[in-house]
């Protein structure tokens, strides 16, 4: 009976969202309270049977109920249960489910949360939001429900969760991507209500621009996630490999970073409106482009789910309506005498304004390197490739022009001409440098080296100086009151220099080597010598493995000993490998196995990852940026 109720939470929730899509919104036009108050109710109703729906479908994994064909495709008795948990959204059916429920928690979060939004405006964005809602609803229900049954001929045994799966980082990773990607349906939201009552003003943007900012962080966090999974996973030692997966969820970030820094200048200043508007149903787009490409089969990677026409097109459709019908109304509604505000070139709005043709123009760069190989093979000009010197060739010099652009932004004035901008850009520039040039002696005095350094410190140092000079000097109770939306900036600032200094430095300075070792056999990397010291057998709780112990040396002395695995998982037979790495602040050890050679011996992969943790470090502290902009005390007063 538990698949049954969840089905039946289901259509509950499948009515919520069409009523919360209707009744507000003919209220807001019909200026009737009564009916726009029904929001929060419906928006509770929705949440609640949604929660019971997931519940329903954890409840059928931990009880082994491998009559749901879910449950039987994708768990088996041996599954740890943490791992049962982690396949509610392991596949398709229910990762949508579970993509829904976060879209519910986002909508009663709103809710309630909003009381300071004008009644009108926030009936318009829920009844926007119900009507996604209604959209993922149906297409759960009509062709992607996980509580279908195996009756009468239910196995007795479940097949099991795709051992790439089995990991801490893929019980983490797809909820952050998920709250991420669902989270832009608020701005979408708020650009679709915002056309709708004929009001491009400064207080849409300001209600809109927390959300974005938590949305941002969480989707940077999962992003960081799912890099350092594919890195520590995959067995191959990379973190970024321009998968077209990958691809589809760095393109709504791009827009999204453009649509927070647009917003912050529509709130400001009141100029940008129609083009943050534009951003705003773009960022949600392409989050649901993201979907169309895992669900719909037109792709092959390790992130995409199983080909499937129908589901393919019902996401087409949804896609069709978002995108189509946010593009029609910003057409028809947009005032056409919206005057822009006028800034000069050394104001604020206009290195606003650069960075986000930067990062439009890599998003353009990215969906058409992602798309092309699907459209030639469409129109059968034969299978094409883009590989990673593609969208290298436009993305390093893009980030690196934007990167330098960053913290002059800060610097400069709103408005007009900033008259003293190049005399406080002086120090911070030559303290990076010199840092940099350090930096240089001590590990690689050559340009490219410098060059990162730079780049990196110098965000660093220019995001210092500005924290002093925002809070004369450090004085600490200037410290202390300092807005939380400052302190968001100025860390996600210069966890974008520490992230630099982190890629820059891995790709520069990382040595491989892939060799054939026995018991006892030794080989040096860099400054480094592994010792592989034996092979044992060892067994989980679902699978078995061939592990080897290799003890690594700097300068005689042992730092660490490793143990990679190659794992046989037993209900599939699925052979992974299970790589094992020594991280530290500035290098990480790698190994993996390779196949088993004769005699005993292994092919093995052995990696020195200069500053690897870097990428991760600058990760996390974009994404406590995000929440710090987010919870800004500012957002919680009436705007004025």
């Amino acid at each position: 009976m538990v698949a049954e109720f969840g089905l039946f939470a289901l259509w509950i929730a499948f009515a919520a969202s069409l009523l919360l899509a209707v009744v507000p919104m003919v209220g807001s036009y019909r200026d009737s309270s009564l009916l726009m108050t029904v929001d929060r109710p419906l928006a509770r109703v929705l949440f609640i049977a949604l929660s019971g729906s997931v519940i329903a479908l954890a409840i059928a994994f931990l009880n082994d109920d491998f009559s749901v064909a879910y449950v039987a495709n994708h768990s088996n008795s041996l599954l740890p249960w943490y791992y049962k948990i982690t396949a509610v959204w392991g596949s398709h059916e229910g990762s949508v489910l579970f993509q829904l429920w976060i879209l519910s928690i986002w909508i009663i979060a709103f809710s309630l949360f909003s009381k300071r939004v004008d009644t009108v405006l926030r009936a318009r964005v829920l009844s926007v939001l119900g009507l996604v809602s209604l959209g993922f609803c149906a297409f759960i229900l009509f062709t992607s429900s996980p509580f279908e049954r195996l009756l009468p001929f239910a196995p007795g045994e479940g097949s099991d969760l795709n051992p790439l799966l089995q990991d801490f980082g893929m019980i983490i990773h797809p909820p952050l991507l998920y709250i991420g990607y669902v989270g832009f349906a608020i701005s979408y939201g708020f650009a679709i209500a915002a056309l709708l009552s004929n009001r491009l003003d400064r207080e849409w943007a300001r209600w809109a621009r927390p959300w974005t900012a938590i949305a941002m962080g969480f989707l940077t966090l999962g992003i960081v996630i799912g890099s350092w999974w594919a890195y520590a996973e995959l067995g191959w030692g990379g973190w970024w490999f321009w998968d077209p997966v990958e691809n589809a969820s760095l393109m709504p970030w791009l827009v999204g970073v453009a649509l927070v820094h647009s917003l912050s200048v529509s709130e400001q200043r009141g100029a940008f409106l129609s083009w943050t508007l534009l951003l705003s149903i773009s960022a949600f787009s392409l989050s649901l482009l993201g979907a169309f490409l895992v669900r719909s089969g037109v792709i092959t990677s390790v992130h995409a789910f199983a080909s499937d026409p129908e589901r393919g097109m019902f996401i087409l459709w949804i896609l069709f309506i978002a995108v189509g019908g946010g593009l029609l109304l910003y057409a028809l509604k947009l005032p056409k005498n919206l005057k822009a505000k006028p800034f000069g070139l050394t104001g604020r709005e206009f290195f606003l304004l650069l960075n986000n043709v930067f990062l439009v123009v890599i998003t353009v760069t990215v969906l058409i390197g992602t798309l092309w190989p699907l459209i030639a093979d469409a129109l059968n000009w034969g299978k094409i490739s883009v590989g990673a010197q593609y969208f290298n060739a436009i993305a390093i010099p893009m980030f690196t022009l934007m990167s330098v652009l960053v913290p002059i932004g800060v610097y400069a004035n709103w408005g007009g001409s900033s008259s003293e901008l190049g005399s406080k850009l002086l120090v911070p520039i030559a303290l990076s440098l010199l840092i940099a040039l350090g930096a240089g002696a001590l590990i690689d005095f050559s340009l490219s080296t410098i060059l990162v350094w730079w780049l990196g410190c110098w965000l660093l140092v220019a995001t210092l100086d500005q924290l002093r000079r925002a809070t004369a000097g450090f004085n600490k109770t200037k410290l202390m009151s300092l807005r939380s939306g400052l302190w968001g900036m100025y860390l996600s600032h210069a966890g974008i220099g520490v992230a630099i200094i982190g890629v820059g430095m891995t790709t520069l300075h990382s040595a491989e080597v892939d060799v054939r070792m026995g018991e006892g056999d030794s080989h040096v990397v860099g400054s480094y010598e592994f010792t592989l010291r034996e092979f044992a057998p060892l067994r989980g709780p679902n699978y078995q493995s061939e592990s080897a112990t290799i003890d690594v040396y700097y300068r005689e002395r042992l730092v660490a000993t490793l143990v990679p695995e190659k794992r046989r998982y037993v209900a599939t037979g699925q052979i992974m490998t299970e790589a094992a790495v020594d991280d530290g602040l500035t290098r990480d050890l790698y190994v993996a196995l390779g196949e088993p050679l004769d005699n005993g011996d292994w092919a093995v992969r052995l990696q020195v990852k200069s500053f690897m943790r870097w990428v991760w470090y600058g990760g996390a502290m974009i994404f406590l940026g995000g929440l710090l902009a987010g919870f800004d005390r500012r957002y919680r007063r009436k705007y004025e």
